[in-house]
């Protein structure tokens, strides 16, 4: 799976790469693109990033004042669902979208720079999802994106998190392949 960010520079502060490069993305592999949207009214967008090649598209609860209707225009493009939250937001918020998403991203870092430390108090979050998907019988992805790293993915996987995000540690990385075995090897995904 490929993790890629989309930045409006509102919604955080910073601009990335948008649709014409995960149209050249998608003419170069099959591989499943998970993309997360850090931008303002994602549902605006959510449609044309489903037809230019996103399986899976990521958009913050704080990010939108219609999460359902965000919700039910991702499904209507093709796309599978993943509600995404800030640091902050608690955990409890997203409870009542669950049995609607397929996944749930908690950022494990501020959305929006690369390069952070995992915040700890966040894989909190990760227990209290994880452990309300499986009372109500849900079968749900979580994903954890920042600060993800050989010593940080084992934890995030004992919390919960089966989908793990990692980027400035891999592209950092000498040996890019050796790095994603590391994490493999510690999280035991």
């Amino acid at each position: 799976m490929l993790h890629f960010d989309v930045m409006d520079g509102i919604f955080v502060n910073n601009i990335s790469y948008g649709l014409p490069l995960l149209e050249q993305v998608r003419s170069c592999t099959d591989m499943i693109l998970d993309v997360h949207l850090m931008i303002t009214r994602p549902e605006r967008y959510v449609e044309r990033f489903a037809k230019t090649g996103a399986d899976i598209i990521s958009f913050h609860l704080e990010a939108t004042d219609d999460v359902r209707g965000t919700i039910s225009a991702i499904r209507a493009a093709g796309a599978k669902v993943s509600l995404a939250i800030k640091p902050a937001t608690p955990a409890q918020s997203v409870f009542e979208y669950l049995p609607l998403v397929d996944m749930v991203l908690v950022m494990t870092v501020e959305p929006g720079f690369g390069g952070q430390s995992l915040i700890p108090e966040t894989l909190e979050k990760v227990e209290i999802i994880r452990r309300r998907a499986q009372e109500t019988g849900l079968d749900l992805d979580i994903e954890v994106d920042g600060g993800i790293n050989a010593q940080t993915a084992p934890e995030a996987k004992k919390a919960g998190a089966n989908v793990i995000v990692s980027g400035s540690f891999l592209f950092r990385a000498d040996d890019m392949k050796k790095t994603v075995e590391l994490i493999k090897e510690g999280n035991k995904c």
